[in-house]
């Protein structure tokens, strides 16, 4: 099965080149950046951290849909957004672990998932999608005498806040408790903010030093707090859920995807997995 990397010079990028070079049963094909990039022309086995193989850091997204079975991408929204407008007209798959997407982005995903394969999540690992299913099971099981607070941090370079998987994690929490995310949360307090409203979702960003992505739901409650929390050490993990996302997604119906198909936790899509 032919891959290919989008963003293949960004920090993901390079992990996600790594993760299919080494999976077998993969072939690497080819791997692109934005055009005037400086990683332009590149060897990708050396972008990678391994030996030269022949294949170079390329500008033409066309192409190199047009010769993949299906494209990881980890990049901006607007980029992600073209992109999937190129694989629906070639009929290549796409797994997108790009966060920050707006609303009416995400409404065009999910049209252009009618014509092909696309499978969206804010975090592609193990755990943090297993953290999802806990939480809404502990935001279901909890009265609303239980505040609920994500709390995240990731390294100085990141762009977009609250991350995806904090969101995700926010809906999840409105899932269980069985009220509307966008009616309920709270990403930003400061000065005199009055007090806290029952049945809010609240948000706090952390952002410093090279830290690959914390992420914790407190449900405080009187007298007691439970603390769900997820930390990665390492983009691997993010990387080798992608490439196992792209063989899952190969051959599927079109459709829009999440991974809590591909792990075996359940049905979803998009942010809410």
């Amino acid at each position: 099965m032919k891959v290919g990397i989008a963003g293949c010079a960004g920090r993901m990028g390079r992990a996600n080149l790594r993760e299919v070079l080494e999976t077998p049963g993969i072939e690497l094909a080819g791997g692109v950046e934005r055009p005037g990039h400086e990683a332009i022309g590149r060897d990708l086995g050396e972008l990678a951290g391994g030996d030269p193989m022949g294949l170079r850091v390329e500008e033409d997204f066309a192409a190199l849909a047009g010769r993949s079975a299906v494209i990881i991408e980890f990049s901006s929204p607007e980029a992600t957004i073209e992109h999937a407008r190129i694989c629906a007209a070639k009929g290549c798959a796409h797994v997108i672990g790009t966060t920050g997407l707006t609303p009416a982005q995400e409404r065009e995903l999910a049209d252009l998932a009618r014509r092909i394969p696309v499978l969206r999540a804010p975090n592609m690992s193990q755990g943090v999608n297993l953290l999802l299913v806990l939480v809404e099971q502990v935001a279901r099981a909890l009265d609303a005498g239980f505040d609920i607070e994500v709390l995240e941090m990731h390294h100085r370079h990141k762009v977009d806040a609250p991350s995806g998987t904090a969101l995700a994690l926010g809906r999840a929490a409105a899932r269980g408790r069985g009220i509307a995310f966008e009616e309920q949360r709270i990403e930003t307090r400061w000065g005199q903010t009055g007090p806290r409203p029952e049945g809010a979702i609240g948000f706090a960003v952390l952002r410093g030093g090279d830290v690959v992505g914390d992420h914790t739901v407190v449900f405080a409650g009187s007298g007691e707090r439970i603390e769900l929390t997820h930390r990665a050490g390492d983009r691997r993990i993010y990387a080798r859920g992608a490439v196992r996302a792209a063989r899952w997604l190969a051959g599927r119906p079109p459709g829009l995807y999440g991974m809590a198909e591909v792990l075996g936790f359940g049905t979803g899509g998009g942010d809410d997995q």
